[in-house]
C-alpha cells in the first residue's frame, strides 16, 4: 500500500483491511433466486439490485478466474462456478481502478499488512443466498491498525463498527459484494 498514498499523503489507502471476511456468512434470507438454475450451457450474470446493489460504490472489483469481475453480481450455478469458488479457487484479485497511478491496489497487486486470510465462501446447505462483501477505507497515516488476539481467530465474526470507530476509519472509499448459495441447491 506504500504506493497509494491520497490527500498529499496524509492518508493511504488500507487494502488489508478489505474486509471480506467481515459479512461473512450473513445470509441474504428471503431472497429469490433471480434465474432458474437450470444446467444450460448459456450462463446468465444477474446483478445486484435494490439495497444490495446500493452497496455497491466505488468501482472496487472481485476479479476470478473465468468469471471476471463479480461485483455487485450473484454468482451463477452454470459451469460449476459456485462450487469452484466454493472448493476450487483460492483468493480473487482486488482490483481498484481509482488508485493512484502506479499503485498497486490499481493493478490487482494488493500488498501490505493481512488482517485476516481469505476463506472461501462456503454457504451452508439449504441456506439461501449470503453476502460476501469487500469495503476499502483510508487508513489514516501514522495509524497502526492490527486485530485483537480474539478478532485473529474469530475469522472475519468480530464487530466491524466497532473496528471502524477504533481506528477511525470513516466511510469506505469503495465497497462491493457478490452472492452466492451453496453449489449444490
Amino acid at each position: 500500500m506504500d504506493g497509494a498514498n491520497a490527500h498529499g499523503g496524509r492518508m493511504k489507502l488500507l487494502g488489508a483491511v478489505l474486509l471480506a471476511a467481515s459479512l461473512l456468512g450473513t445470509a441474504a434470507r428471503g431472497e429469490q433466486s433471480p434465474w432458474p438454475d437450470d444446467p444450460s450451457r448459456t450462463c446468465f450474470f444477474q446483478m445486484l439490485s435494490g439495497v444490495d446493489g446500493e452497496f455497491c460504490r466505488g468501482d472496487l472489483e472481485i476479479i476470478y478466474p473465468e468469471l471476471g469481475d463479480v461485483g455487485c453480481a450473484y454468482i451463477p450455478k452454470c459451469h460449476q462456478y459456485r462450487r469452484r469458488i466454493s472448493r476450487e479457487w483460492g483468493s480473487p484479485r482486488v482490483r481498484y481502478p481509482q488508485a493512484e497511478k502506479g499503485a498497486d491496489l490499481r493493478t490487482g497487486n494488493v500488498k501490505g499488512l493481512v488482517l485476516t486470510d481469505y476463506v472461501r465462501p462456503t454457504p451452508p446447505p439449504r441456506s439461501g443466498y449470503h453476502r460476501y462483501q469487500l469495503r476499502l477505507y483510508e487508513q489514516p497515516a501514522h495509524e497502526a491498525i492490527a486485530l485483537s488476539p480474539e478478532e485473529r481467530v474469530s475469522l472475519g465474526a468480530w464487530a466491524m463498527e466497532s473496528f471502524v470507530e477504533q481506528f477511525q476509519l470513516g466511510s469506505p472509499v469503495a465497497s462491493t459484494q457478490f452472492l452466492t448459495k451453496y453449489y449444490e441447491d
